[in-house]
């Protein structure tokens, strides 16, 4: 719950969201999030695990009728996984442009408690976290992988009904699919109607039937 609440938060401030605003969002007492995180760079780590996490968005997947249309599927595919990698870009975007990097705190500070302030001391007998390796908030490569396999399976289980209406495996188209998602959102922001990305219908269109007005009329 605390999570769910600071990852809008997050978003918006960045590493600079203080944990006595979570608490006000969330309802609670400060000293709950304490209790639940050993200090605010630990919140904000899980808030990152959150965001790139693939859980929601397999559940929204595997919840697309598989008696749908084909376009059909494929545009609530497209407006989940849409959704789901915009959140991860901004939460992600919002806490590195801010100095975050995954277990390490900000750039240049130490790691924060509460509002700007130090965590909670540590006994003097207690050894200190070893430091995370990862220097960023992307998963490690390993869990990449994982995540795009985990997402490539889910919509080739869309696309198995029509598999005899492809001229490629369901794995393949699949995988393209999730090619032209992630290249839409990594084009830049339009200076002009011709510089725009393609819409989720137009990606769909292009999946399924190509470019040409007919095939071969090239």
């Amino acid at each position: 719950m605390i999570v769910a609440v600071s990852l809008p938060l997050v978003a918006e401030y960045g590493a600079a969201v203080t944990t006595s605003q979570i608490a006000r969002a969330a309802g609670i007492g400060e000293g709950t999030i304490f209790r639940a995180f050993k200090d605010k760079d630990a919140l904000l780590d899980a808030c990152v695990a959150e965001a790139v996490g693939t859980d929601h968005v397999l559940r929204e997947l595997a919840s697309i009728s598989l008696d749908e249309p084909l376009a059909a599927r494929l545009a609530e595919a497209a407006e989940a996984l849409h959704a789901h990698m915009e959140r991860m870009g901004t939460v992600v975007g919002a806490l590195h442009a801010s100095g975050h990097r995954r277990g390490r705190g900000p750039v240049g500070g130490g790691s924060g408690g509460g509002d700007g302030e130090a965590s909670p001391p540590r006994g003097r007998d207690e050894e200190p976290s070893p430091p995370d390796s990862r220097d960023g908030e992307a998963p490690p490569p390993d869990s990449r992988t994982q995540s795009l396999t985990a997402l490539r399976n889910a919509l080739t289980e869309l696309l198995e009904p029509d598999r005899a209406a492809f001229r490629l495996s369901p794995e393949k188209v699949a995988a393209a699919f999730l090619a032209l998602l992630f290249t839409r959102l990594q084009t830049p922001a339009p200076t002009s109607t011709a510089d725009a990305p393609l819409t989720p219908d137009e990606l769909i269109a292009v999946l399924l039937h190509g470019t040409l007005n007919a095939p071969g009329s090239a």
